[in-house]
Parts: structure tokens; sequence; C-alpha cells
């Protein structure tokens, strides 16, 4: 992946979210924790086990490779272009981020936030009707157009593998896998 070796490797957090209900929208916190092997402490989608609602109903065992949803603030600006008002955590997001382009990083990409809470990239978000729902025609702004680069443009997903409190102004530090650069597949 020749995009892993211009990628930036630090930005910051610009602001987190939380819902406890299964909602599209996630409201902006003072911080949220991260809970290692649990996702978002008091969130919807932490659990060991796959909390979102279509795939749990189907596959309760399946592994919580969606504990925790971030999105690059940057994306918001694509979208307003576009017509869409869209904010810090309305599309479901956990931390949204400035200066990372989080679809471009490789799979097992380490995000270091804080002093101690570390994040694995596990996938890229795929949009789904709900989006629509949300505002209506956004679905299609969230699907890449480009030839290379991810297939879609709303977000990342990872696992907490080190807990600890995440809040706005927050460093993000990027830790590329050694090995293997392999993209993002979707979730």
């Amino acid at each position: 992946m020749s995009h892993a070796l211009h990628l930036s490797l630090e930005g910051r957090v610009i602001s987190v979210s939380a819902d406890r209900g299964h909602h599209f929208s996630k409201p902006p916190r003072g911080q949220i924790v991260l809970v290692e092997g649990h996702g978002v402490e008091g969130d919807a989608h932490a659990g060991p086990f796959v909390r979102h609602r279509y795939l749990a109903r189907r596959r309760p065992r399946l592994p919580n490779l969606r504990q925790v949803h971030l999105i690059a603030s940057e994306r918001f600006a694509h979208l307003g272009e576009a017509g869409f008002a869209v904010a810090a955590g309305d599309l479901g997001e956990n931390i949204t981020t400035a200066g990372l382009d989080l679809e471009l990083m490789p799979l097992g990409t380490l995000i270091e936030f804080g002093p101690t809470a570390i994040i694995e990239l596990t996938g890229l978000r795929t949009p789904c009707v709900l989006i629509d729902r949300f505002r209506a025609g956004l679905k299609r702004h969230a699907l890449s157009s480009a030839e290379t680069g991810p297939p879609f443009t709303c977000g990342v997903l990872g696992v907490v593998r080190a807990g600890g409190a995440i809040a706005a102004g927050d460093t993000a530090r990027v830790h590329l896998p050694s090995i293997s650069f392999e993209t993002l597949p979707a979730l």
C-alpha cells in the first residue's frame, strides 16, 4: 500500500461521543473512557461480542471488531460542501479526529490517545440505509468515487487494546504495522 508511506502519524482529538442506546447519532461528551477488550464505557456498541444490531441477531457470539468508531473531522467539511450539515457525533462515531487519514491506514494500525488509551484498527465502517434516514442522499457521499483508495469514507472501526480516558484536545499518535500494509476490510 503506497499510501501508508505518506500518512500523517500524528493528529488530535476534536470531539468524543457515547450513547447507551442504539441510536444513529451519539451526543458529544466531555470525555469517554476506553476499556480494554470492551470498548467505550457506557456505549451501546461496547462488549467483547458483536453489538451491531443486525449482526448480533444473526451471530451473537462473533468477536466485536466494532468496539469504537472513529471519523476524521475533515470529512465533515467535504460533506458540508455537498450540502450536508454534519457535526461531531452525528454519524455515530465515538472519536472525531483531525489530521489523520483514517481510511487509508492499514489493518492492525495502532492509534494511541492521551497517555494510555490504544485502539487497533479492524476495518472500514460500511454505510447502511440508516445514513440516508439521518440525511437523505448522504449514503452516496459515503461511497468513494475514486478508483484507488478505500471504498467507503465514513470512518473506521477498532478494538481497544489499552484503556484510558480520551477528551477533545488529546494527541492521537499512529503506529503503523511493521510487517504488512493490508488495507482495512469493510465491516
